[in-house]
C-alpha cells in the first residue's frame, strides 16, 4: 500500500511587505493552512514586514539569508533546512527563488518543486532551475507562453485578492511616519529598484507633474541596485522633497487608502501595487506590460501608456489628478473587477489543488 506525502510545505521567498507579491503569499499561506497543510516560510533575503506579521499569525519563518541578493549562504542555509523538516513541496515564489532552488534540487531527489512566476522567465539559468520544477505555475497567459518557448509547461492561476484593512492608521499618522504633509495630494509606486522597473521614467513624469501642481509628494517603495542613482538623480532633477524612497514599509495597506492612485513605469510583478490598489477602489496609471494588461481596463479601471513618447505617462496621471470624477470612477470599477475577476476562493482552491497533486 502506498505511504501517503505529508501535507507539508516550504515557501520559499524573499523579504516582502504585504503588498503585491508579498500579499499573494500571505493570502496563499493563510489559505493553505485553513487547508489543512503544514506552512512554513524560508525567507532567502532581509528586510519587508511580511515575515513578522506571518510570524505574529503563528506561522514558522526561517530567515535563510543576510545579504540583498539569494547567494551561496542562502542555498546552503535552504539545504540544510530541507534536509532536517523534510517538506512534501518546496514551493519558490519568483525565478530568483527558482534558480535558487533549482540549484539544491539535485541533493534532495523525493521533494516534490513547484514554481509561481509572476514575470517573463528570461535566460538559460532560469530555464534550467524552471525544469527541475515538478510543477510550475504562471500568474498569466502571457508569461504562461514565455515558459513554453523556454520548454517548460506552466498552469495558470491568476492571482486572487481582497482587502487588506491594515492598521486603522490615520492620515496624519501615516504622514508622520513617511516623513508626508498631510494636507497634500499622495500617490504611490511599489516596485523594486532594477533596470526593468524602468524608473527613469517614473521619475521624469513626477518632475513634469511638479510643473503643474506643486501640492503632490509620491512614495516610491523598493529596494535594489539602483538606489543609489535614482537618489542622485532625483537631487539634479530637484525632486528630493517631493520623493519619499523607503526599501521597505509596514503601512502601505493603509496608505493605499490615502492615496490618488497608483502607478508603474516598468515590469513589475503584480504591478507592484495595482492589485492591491483596485481591492482599496483606487485609480492605477502604468506603462504597459503583462501585468498592467492583466489587472487594468483601459479608460475604465485606470489607464495603460505606452512606453513612448514619454510624456504620454505624466499626461494621463495628471488628468486622473485633476479630475476627481474620473478618479472615483476608476476607483469604483477597479474595487468591482477585483471583486468579480480575482477572487481569493478560485486562487486558493487552484493553488490548494496544484499541491495535491504534486503529493498525490
Amino acid at each position: 500500500m502506498k505511504t501517503p506525502r505529508s501535507r507539508s510545505v516550504l515557501l520559499v521567498v524573499p523579504g516582502l511587505d504585504p503588498v503585491g507579491t508579498g500579499r499573494q503569499l500571505e493570502i496563499v499561506a493563510v489559505g493553505l493552512r485553513a487547508a489543512g497543510w503544514n506552512v512554513q516560510l524560508a525567507v532567502t533575503t532581509p528586510g519587508g514586514s511580511l515575515p513578522l506579521q506571518l510570524e505574529q499569525k503563528g506561522f514558522v519563518v526561517h530567515r535563510c539569508g543576510t545579504r540583498p541578493n539569494a547567494g551561496l549562504a542562502a542555498a546552503a542555509a535552504l539545504l540544510r533546512l530541507v534536509k532536517a523538516s523534510r517538506p512534501a513541496v518546496i514551493y519558490c515564489w519568483g525565478r530568483s527563488q527558482s534558480r535558487l532552488v533549482g540549484a539544491i534540487k539535485i541533493f534532495l531527489p523525493n521533494v516534490r518543486l513547484l514554481s509561481h512566476l509572476a514575470r517573463m522567465p528570461r535566460g538559460l539559468a532560469t530555464a534550467w532551475a524552471l525544469r527541475q520544477a515538478d510543477g510550475v505555475i504562471a500568474i498569466s497567459p502571457g508569461v504562461q507562453q514565455a515558459c513554453q518557448r523556454l520548454g517548460v509547461a506552466a498552469a495558470v492561476i491568476p492571482p486572487g485578492i481582497d482587502l487588506a484593512l491594515g492598521d486603522g492608521l490615520t492620515r496624519e499618522q501615516i504622514a508622520a511616519s513617511l516623513g508626508l504633509e498631510p494636507t497634500k495630494i499622495w500617490t504611490l509606486c511599489v516596485a523594486p529598484l532594477k533596470a526593468q522597473s524602468r524608473l527613469e521614467h517614473l521619475l521624469w513624469a513626477i518632475d513634469q507633474l511638479g510643473v503643474v501642481n506643486r501640492d503632490l509628494e509620491h512614495v516610491l517603495v523598493g529596494s535594489g541596485p539602483l538606489r543609489e542613482r535614482i537618489c542622485r538623480r532625483a537631487c539634479v532633477q530637484q525632486l528630493a522633497e517631493r520623493l519619499h524612497l523607503r526599501p521597505h514599509c509596514s503601512c502601505l495597506p493603509d496608505l493605499l487608502q490615502q492615496v490618488r492612485f497608483v502607478w508603474q513605469s516598468g515590469r513589475v510583478a503584480y504591478g507592484g501595487a495595482i492589485l492591491d490598489a483596485m481591492a482599496q477602489g483606487v485609480a492605477s496609471v502604468a506603462v504597459s506590460s503583462d501585468a498592467a494588461r492583466q489587472l487594468i481596463i483601459p479608460n475604465e479601471t485606470g489607464c495603460i501608456v505606452a512606453a513612448d513618447p514619454e510624456s504620454e505617462f505624466p499626461r494621463r496621471a495628471l488628468g486622473v489628478l485633476e479630475d476627481d470624477t474620473l478618479a472615483a470612477r476608476y476607483g469604483a470599477a477597479a474595487r468591482v473587477r477585483a471583486t468579480e475577476h480575482f477572487p481569493t476562493t478560485l486562487f486558493l482552491a487552484s493553488h490548494t489543488h496544484a499541491l495535491e497533486q504534486l503529493i498525490a
